[in-house]
């Protein structure tokens, strides 16, 4: 269902993407260290009223990852610009997670792509972000790109755990896990964490009042990734911008809690 088998080639990279559904259009954008296998659980739902358009950021899921790639936030606002412009989308409604809502906020901001409602879900946004562990390996990825097959699924594991509420089990794990295995995906893990940088969130964090579009805010109560305060924080300076806390969500709430993104999509987008 949330399947990307389709790929568009763009600066030496294949973005994989897919589409499902039938109705007006619906951009899904995920964050790190994800996929967008993340909206497995939403897609089918959106899907019966609205087109789904969803990729792989580039260094992420089925998409391209090599060496020396530049995966940073300072170009992942380039190449939804460009997916949209692919997909000949000109005011489409987005929903985007993580990461996924700097590269939303920064196509916006920067790129002058236009939506018509914005939704975001426990935005990467304003600093800080980064956790003790993303700064260990951003001083330390060569090593870390190096570890035995059983160390970096140990970690893998803990590291997608954090980001739900609820455990997760081994099988619900794996999807997110798989991408980032292995003689391509283990580097590509690192690589991604190692370009995680505050200023790209820092350049457009005083344009944020200037959205052109409605924005609306979810924010699990229970996120240890990014805490409910930075989300208070972010609707402040947002325009008309309404925050709602997701209890018994924490950072993935896709998985904690997706009827929650469903009903407030469906609400939202009908406006």
């Amino acid at each position: 269902m949330i399947t990307p088998t389709q790929t568009f080639d763009w600066n030496d990279t294949a973005i994989a993407w897919g589409t499902a559904g039938s109705g007006p259009p619906i951009v899904l954008v995920h964050g790190t260290p994800f996929s967008s296998h993340v909206w497995h659980r939403v897609a089918p739902e959106l899907a019966r009223e609205h087109t789904l358009y969803f990729y792989d950021l580039p260094g992420y899921g089925r998409s391209t990852k090599r060496d020396g790639q530049d995966v940073s936030l300072g170009i992942q606002n380039e190449a939804l610009a460009a997916m949209l412009a692919f997909w000949k989308l000109d005011r489409p409604n987005v929903i985007a997670h993580d990461f996924g809502g700097a590269t939303a906020l920064r196509a916006h901001l920067i790129d002058g792509r236009d939506y018509d409602r914005l939704l975001l879900i426990d935005p990467v946004a304003l600093r800080p972000w980064g956790s003790p562990f993303v700064q260990h390996v951003r001083r330390h990825e060569a090593a870390f790109s190096g570890m035995p097959d059983y160390i970096q699924l140990a970690i893998l594991k803990a590291y997608a755990s954090g980001a739900a509420a609820r455990p997760l089990s081994d099988s619900e794990l794996e999807p997110y896990i798989a991408p980032w295995t292995g003689p391509v995906g283990q580097p590509a893990f690192y690589r991604q964490i190692a370009q995680m940088d505050q200023r790209f969130t820092d350049e457009v964090e005083l344009l944020y009042g200037e959205l052109r579009c409605p924005v609306a805010l979810l924010w699990g109560e229970d996120d240890r990734w990014i805490s409910p305060q930075s989300g208070q924080r972010l609707a402040a300076m947002l325009p008309d911008c309404a925050l709602t806390l997701v209890p018994g969500s924490g950072h993935l709430m896709q998985e904690d809690r997706p009827e929650a993104v469903v009903a407030a999509a469906l609400r939202f987008f009908a406006g």
